[in-house]
């Protein structure tokens, strides 16, 4: 059996770099379970080096090679490449647009769609275009008096509202904010994230979670599961990954009934389908006291930390997270093969 060489890709240099190396974890045991690929793993570094487990500096050359500076290796030929890179340049696209450039197939969402949903302006915007509800907000794009204006009327008209970095992952540059004398402070910190901010009405709601993905040719919506935080407060980034944390994880949610539940499915396979997602995503969703369902955001490369939400829900619902990867990669390649040949 001829081994198909996969080149793991983890780091990034975003805020989020540390995750992925945890993530590039899970899908590193994953595929020691595989014997039918060959891995090798490099870290992007945050000045934009590639650098492989022993330090070995290399890089991606448009012939899928990896060619490492030592003058003593030889270029390793790349097969498939799986992008595990949380925010820029993973998310964002930007890292996909240069495999796709040299028609290197790769797993998760493709360029377009991940710019699509990491940008919470334009991700809003196609949600209500596919008539999704989701939560109401206003953009702003520069942070003078006029957006300071806007935002302390938001503040009043809602009472209480959420200022979030349009442009990086969901709990980075994200603040809520109830009292006025904090609003222009926190704006100037979410504009230090992002060119672009978003300001969202805050909802009193149950933080629910959807896997979505393909397998076996079908897209796939599992039962939803929930983050529950303690009482006031919201999943920050130190809730998500600090030991401390004190929010709680439900792989499936209690006490949703078959019509709330069939609804949330519904809309996330919707929006999955509609943004022309790939392979994989979360899709997160507010439910009301009043069973209002509201499309929150859409992460294309959800974590795959021992405490990330997808793969337990993933494997709850059906495939172990091996078979699923396999599944993937070896269908992927089958089609890149067949386009190959016809050009």
């Amino acid at each position: 059996m001829k081994l198909i060489n996969l080149l793991l890709i983890c780091g990034g240099g975003g805020d989020e770099h540390a995750i992925s190396l945890l993530s590039a974890d899970f899908f590193q045991q994953t595929l020691a379970q595989l014997p039918q690929f060959n891995v090798t793993r490099v870290e992007l570094l945050p000045q934009g080096q590639y650098r492989t487990e022993n330090g070995k500096r290399c890089d991606i050359t448009n012939q899928k090679q990896l060619h490492f500076h030592d003058g003593n290796s030889d270029n390793w030929p790349i097969d498939y490449v799986i992008p595990c890179i949380h925010g820029y340049p993973g998310e964002t696209g930007d890292l996909q647009s240069y495999l796709d450039l040299i028609q290197l197939p790769y797993f998760g969402c493709d360029a377009e769609s991940s710019r699509h949903c990491f940008n919470k302006v334009t991700a809003k915007m196609w949600f209500s275009a596919l008539d999704i509800p989701n939560t109401p907000s206003l953009f702003l794009s520069e942070l003078n008096q006029t957006a300071i204006d806007k935002a302390e009327q938001a503040l009043h008209n809602w009472g209480s509202i959420f200022i979030k970095a349009a442009s990086q992952g969901s709990s980075v540059g994200c603040y809520k904010v109830d009292d006025i004398t904090q609003l222009s402070e926190r704006l100037a910190d979410s504009f230090h994230y992002s060119n672009y901010v978003i300001i969202e009405k805050t909802i009193q709601a149950r933080e629910l979670e959807v896997a979505v993905y393909e397998y076996q040719g079908k897209v796939i919506a599992t039962l939803p599961g929930e983050i529950i935080c303690a009482a006031d407060t919201f999943y920050t980034f130190d809730e998500k990954y600090d030991t401390n944390s004190h929010a709680t994880t439900e792989v499936i949610a209690k006490g949703l009934s078959v019509d709330i539940t069939d609804s949330i499915r519904h809309y996330a396979i919707k929006a999955f389908k509609g943004m022309k997602l790939k392979h994989l995503a979360r899709v997160d969703f507010f439910l009301t006291a009043d069973n209002e369902i509201l499309l929150n955001e859409i992460n294309t490369f959800p974590g795959l930390t021992p405490i990330s939400m997808f793969p337990k829900m993933l494997q709850n619902h059906g495939p172990s997270f091996s078979d699923y990867l396999s599944d993937i990669i070896l269908s992927q390649l089958k089609v890149m093969t067949k386009i190959l040949q016809n050009q």
